[in-house]
């Protein structure tokens, strides 16, 4: 006997994944900018720069490389909310 899934109820149960992952997506993205911007708080209370250029390349290469080009954009969107105002 063999059983057939409706096809409907199955894009509604991976839709709930990609919602599921959306928020969880979400929560990450903001508790990396709550760490980011108190990293920069952090360096320029005790006279540094806010911004590390050399970390940044690194973290766009991270990017890339798991991602490709558009994980690169996906991490210099994250670094420039992180940032905030330059």
């Amino acid at each position: 006997m063999s059983t057939t899934t409706d096809p409907a109820a199955r894009i509604d149960a991976l839709r709930g994944e990609i919602d599921s992952c959306d928020a969880q997506i979400i929560e990450l993205v903001q508790r990396r900018l709550a760490i980011s911007r108190e990293i920069g708080a952090l360096r320029t209370a005790s006279g540094g720069t806010r911004l590390s250029l050399a970390r940044e390349q690194r973290v766009l290469d991270r990017f890339r490389a798991a991602l490709g080009d558009d994980g690169a954009s996906l991490g210099m969107f994250l670094l420039r909310q992180g940032r905030g105002r330059l």
